[in-house]
C-alpha cells in the first residue's frame, strides 16, 4: 500500500473526504517527525507500536564490492517496535495452515 492508497482507505473507513484524510495523515506524519527530532523523542500508540530514536555507534564494515574495510560513522536513526495487537494480527494472518489430519485406515 502506498500513501495515496492509504489516504483512500482512511477516507472510506472514516467517511471523510480524501482531502481531509490527506490532511490528517500529513498531520500525523508531521507530528511524529517533530517529536522524533527532539532528544529522547518517542510516540507510543498502545496496541499498534512505538516510534522512537536510537543511536547507532560507529563501527567498521566491509565494502562488498572491494572487500576492503570501511569506517561507518555513528548516526541517529528512527525505530518502530510493533505493539502486541499488531504483532498478533500479523502473526495470525501469516501463520502457516495446520497440517491436514491423517486419516486412520
Amino acid at each position: 500500500m502506498n500513501k495515496s492508497e492509504l489516504i483512500d482507505a482512511i477516507a472510506k473507513d472514516a467517511g471523510i473526504t480524501k482531502v481531509a484524510a490527506k490532511a490528517a495523515l500529513e498531520s500525523f506524519i508531521s507530528n511524529v517527525t517533530t517529536t522524533l527530532k527532539k532528544k529522547d523523542g518517542k510516540v507510543s500508540l498502545v496496541g499498534f507500536g512505538t516510534f522512537s530514536v536510537a543511536e547507532r555507534a560507529a563501527r567498521q564494515g566491509i565494502n562488498p564490492a572491494t572487500k576492503k574495510p570501511i569506517n561507518i560513522e555513528a548516526k541517529t536513526v528512527a525505530k518502530f517496535k510493533a505493539g502486541a495487537d499488531l504483532s498478533t494480527a500479523v502473526a495470525t494472518a501469516n501463520a502457516p495452515a495446520p497440517a491436514a489430519a491423517k486419516k486412520k485406515k
